[in-house]
């Protein structure tokens, strides 16, 4: 068992006198190894809270650098870290709060391939994911490997929390046997999310991840809490484990890792009918030549108050259903969002409707003030 120096004694001390820890805990949690998926607003609260209670060995996935727009809600970085890949700014902090938790980085994109692998180097996986492949993946691979998945999910004013442990209670297949339509949930960037909100789920998806450690109080295993930061209430549903699931039931079809971006609809919804797609630098060429189509932005208008592409024509997508009549099917239209997310869905509903001349704007309003006026803001 791990032995402690007088520091660490020192440094975990409040943990020490609680009977439901004592020094036998604490030797258990730094005999511990968590692996993070993630470490965006989810994880940052996850693995800053794992690392200063003594967690011993953290394993954090991520693949992708701090951007400015991180900041409101990632408290692992600071400014200084823009630009820089997450896990170097990641390991750097973490390091700094405990030097004694061994922070392992693997800077990687989850998949099929991999994640077995990965995840049966670790006793607990927390999913803070933003995305229904990697959380089928996540799902999937614990149930495989007999590893408890403690997953947490955040948009806008609300969350969600469970454990899920398919060895003595229901997996996320068994509450979610199908992924939603693509395009039906908007990520944060669509959807935008309040900062502190991933603080809260993440740190009570960390007392979920020391529960299991420690081996004590009522994990969340069978149960799904659902949080509402506009009302402050938590509301809690049982789960029951599905006979019939894909991967935890008596006759499972999931047996390996599978295409999770093929089951989740996604890699589908890129090849459908082969969008037309523009791009922002070749709208601005044709605008110069005077040939371009009318760009047809469909952000909702609190949106339309923080940056708008000089000339477009703007029709909420929640508002387009209704004011069809106010489009011209023989004109052609450039269909702009925020990064291209909703711009297909603008353009299947349009395209039903008998529009054909329609082209996507690639990358969206986004792009646009990226590529071709960076005096525009981003968000």
């Amino acid at each position: 068992m791990p032995t402690f120096s007088n520091d660490e004694i020192l440094r975990y001390s409040r943990h020490l006198v609680m009977p439901e820890v004592t020094l036998a805990g604490q030797e258990r949690l730094k005999a511990a190894r968590v692996l993070c998926v993630g470490a965006g607003g989810l994880g940052s609260p996850l693995a800053l809270y794992l690392a200063a209670a003594g967690v011993g060995t953290l394993g954090l996935v991520d693949f992708d650098r701090v951007d400015l727009s991180n900041l409101q809600r990632q408290v692992l970085y600071a400014t200084g870290d823009v630009g820089r890949p997450k896990l170097e700014a990641a390991v750097e902090r973490l390091h700094a709060l405990n030097p004694q938790v061994r922070v392992v980085p693997h800077a990687l994109r989850l998949a099929s391939d991999n994640v077995m692998e990965l995840v049966r180097g670790y006793d607990i996986v927390a999913d803070g994911s933003d995305n229904f492949p990697t959380r089928y993946l996540v799902n999937d691979a614990c149930v495989l490997a007999g590893k408890p998945d403690v997953y947490a999910s955040i948009f806008r004013f609300e969350g969600q929390l469970s454990v899920f442990d398919a060895r003595r209670g229901p997996c996320y297949r068994c509450l979610f046997p199908e992924p939603p339509p693509p395009g039906l949930v908007p990520s944060c960037a669509d959807g935008g999310v309040l900062g502190v909100l991933p603080g809260i789920v993440g740190s009570l998806q960390a007392l979920e991840v020391l529960k299991l450690i420690l081996g004590t109080g009522e994990p969340l295993v069978g149960r799904l809490v659902l949080f509402d930061a506009l009302g402050l209430r938590l509301r809690e549903l049982a789960l029951r484990k599905d006979p019939a699931c894909a991967v935890c039931g008596a006759e499972p079809t999931v047996t390996t890792p599978i295409d999770y971006e093929a089951f989740c609809g996604q890699r589908g919804e890129a090849s459908r009918g082969e969008l037309p797609v523009l791009g922002v630098e070749a709208l601005l060429a044709q605008r110069e030549a005077g040939t371009a189509p009318e760009v047809l932005d469909v952000r909702e208008a609190h949106e339309l108050a923080i940056v708008r592409i000089p000339g477009a024509r703007t029709l909420p997508l929640s508002e387009l259903p209704a004011r069809l009549h106010e489009l011209d099917s023989a004109r052609d239209y450039a269909i702009a969002c925020h990064q291209g997310l909703r711009s297909v869905e603008a353009y299947y509903l349009l395209h039903k409707a008998g529009f054909r001349r329609l082209q996507v704007l690639e990358g969206g309003v986004d792009a646009w003030a990226e590529r071709v006026d960076p005096r525009l803001p981003r968000y």
